[in-house]
């Protein structure tokens, strides 16, 4: 119980931190956006607090399938740090801002290409938008989407060659998966091979789907623009995170359902040679 409580305080702090982060490193914050953040922090670290704390499972998902929601973290807090230390180089640069901007520029650039993700992004700015916030924009996006994919190709590899999950013991569908009901009708392996398949094509959309939405109803939504860092810097991080995490869901999910159907062939294999030798089970 204590090493149950001490890990969920711990996690706490990390999410409670993870939120404060622009607000710690971006200068000239007002009183009342350091108040909301800081309402906005401990509210996430109650929550997660009582999620880890809790025996039963609620709404975090893979919560006993190290490092699922650890590399997520990592990815989504890298994100944040790096884009704050970038535009925070823009009024105050210092050598460590200077060295993440230049790396920026490099990789926006290199994946700012036709039809590309972050080329989008860029065309969702408004027309009269200032060279500072096209270049930070395409500076940012660019390694937001490139800390995503590192991550999706690290969670890759921790499937593929790693055996994620079974190299952690027996994985607990219900503890694991709370919003996925097993009884809820249809075959199980079906509806996660299905499930899999609809995260994956969805996160790989998402990227493409969002910019357009917003240059579409851009006479509803405020254009972007440097005048509220913090809601920049979530946008934009928002804008990679959300479809990694989303692809990275269904690769999960159809891992899951490949030890399903393994278990269910070595079941069936085994049903078939007891009865091939002649044993009837009681």
């Amino acid at each position: 119980m204590i090493v149950r409580m001490t890990s969920a305080v711990a996690r706490g702090l990390l999410v409670a931190t993870l939120i404060m982060t622009p607000a710690l490193v971006l200068p000239g914050l007002s009183s009342d956006s350091t108040q909301i953040v800081l309402l906005v922090a401990l509210l996430a670290a109650v929550l997660t607090f009582v999620e880890y704390n809790s025996t039963f499972p609620s709404i975090v998902e893979f919560r006993d399938a190290a490092p699922f929601n650890r590399l997520r973290f990592a990815a989504l807090l890298s994100t944040v740090f790096l884009l704050s230390a970038i535009l925070k180089g823009i009024t105050s640069p210092t050598v460590l801002t200077n060295a993440l901007t230049s790396i920026g520029i490099i990789v926006g650039n290199a994946i700012d290409f036709p039809y590309s993700p972050v080329r989008l992004v860029v065309l969702m700015l408004p027309a009269d938008a200032g060279f500072e916030t096209v270049s930070f924009v395409r500076t940012a996006a660019g390694l937001a989407y490139l800390i995503s994919l590192i991550a999706m190709t690290a969670f890759l590899v921790l499937v593929r060659i790693l055996n994620w999950p079974a190299r952690s013991g027996a994985f607990n569908v219900w503890v694991n998966l709370p919003l996925f009901d097993p009884t809820a009708g249809g075959d199980v392996l079906e509806r996660l091979q299905r499930d899999a398949r609809i995260n994956i094509a969805l996160g790989f959309l998402l990227p493409f789907l969002v910019p357009a939405v917003v240059k579409l109803a851009a006479d509803l939504i405020d254009p972007i623009t440097l005048q509220n860092p913090q809601t920049l810097i979530w946008t934009i991080s928002a804008w990679a995170f959300l479809p990694a995490s989303i692809i990275m869901r269904g690769i999960a999910m159809g891992k899951i359902a490949d030890m399903i159907g393994e278990k269910r062939r070595r079941a069936y294999a085994e049903a078939a040679e007891d009865t091939r030798q002649g044993y009837q089970p009681a």
